[in-house]
């Protein structure tokens, strides 16, 4: 039985670990890429606060980079999570709304491409199942499709926010401008209360973009 037990906390140490390395390789893609893009558009204000970066490091939110998507692992749910915002000056940006938007969309379009390369290394590989090597490929394709899908919601300070305040109307524009004074509390209040419906959302989420990926690699 005592043996038993040991197995069980190995197993789970060794997903956590996994997840854990998916989750800092994914969001420091994830940020880095919005710091490059928006570096590309003119704005040097990621630069010059350090978010021009591959150092996991400078990306890191405890809450939302650690303790949330640790939290989904450990409880079986569909993970997801986010990373401290990478600033930028709109008015250094070229194509003003527009060029804003392509920064924020940069970042989840990095973690839909890792899952769709990830998805792709598994089938032409074979599709094993089984070993640390299949482990790490399903959390690549699971932990980036989730934070794909995640960041998309349009609530400040998540990336779909901006995506839809470069297409509002002006007067929906200032309640949104309203509403991200106090962005991160309100999407924290989201998340523990309505923790388990965002999951089953996200799950279904998942698994539509997964069928997508089998029917264009089949």
């Amino acid at each position: 039985m005592g043996t038993a037990i040991i197995d069980v906390m190995n197993i789970d140490i060794v997903y956590i670990v996994i997840v854990l390395g998916v989750i800092l390789l994914s969001m420091t893609l994830h940020e880095a890429m919005h710091a490059y893009v928006g570096y590309w558009l003119g704005d040097n204000t990621a630069k010059l606060m350090g978010r021009l970066s591959l150092n996991p490091i400078r990306h890191i939110d405890p809450f939302l980079t650690i303790i949330l998507p640790i939290s989904l692992a450990l409880t079986g749910l569909p993970i997801f999570g986010g990373a401290k915002p990478v600033p930028f000056n709109p008015h250094n940006v070229r194509f003003g709304e527009w060029g804003a938007a392509l920064i924020a969309i940069a970042g989840p379009l990095t973690n839909l491409v890792i899952a769709f390369l990830a998805y792709g290394v598994w089938v032409l590989t074979g599709s094993v199942s089984g070993g640390i090597g299949n482990e790490i490929i399903v959390a690549l394709v699971t932990v980036n499709l989730g934070f794909f899908i995640f960041n998309l919601i349009p609530i400040p300070p998540l990336d779909g926010s901006r995506v839809l305040y470069a297409l509002a109307p002006d007067f929906f524009r200032r309640g949104m401008e309203f509403v991200e004074r106090y962005g991160i509390v309100v999407l924290f209040i989201i998340i523990l209360v309505a923790g388990p419906a965002i999951g089953t959302l996200m799950g279904a989420a998942i698994n539509f973009f997964i069928s997508a990926f089998d029917n264009i690699f089949h």
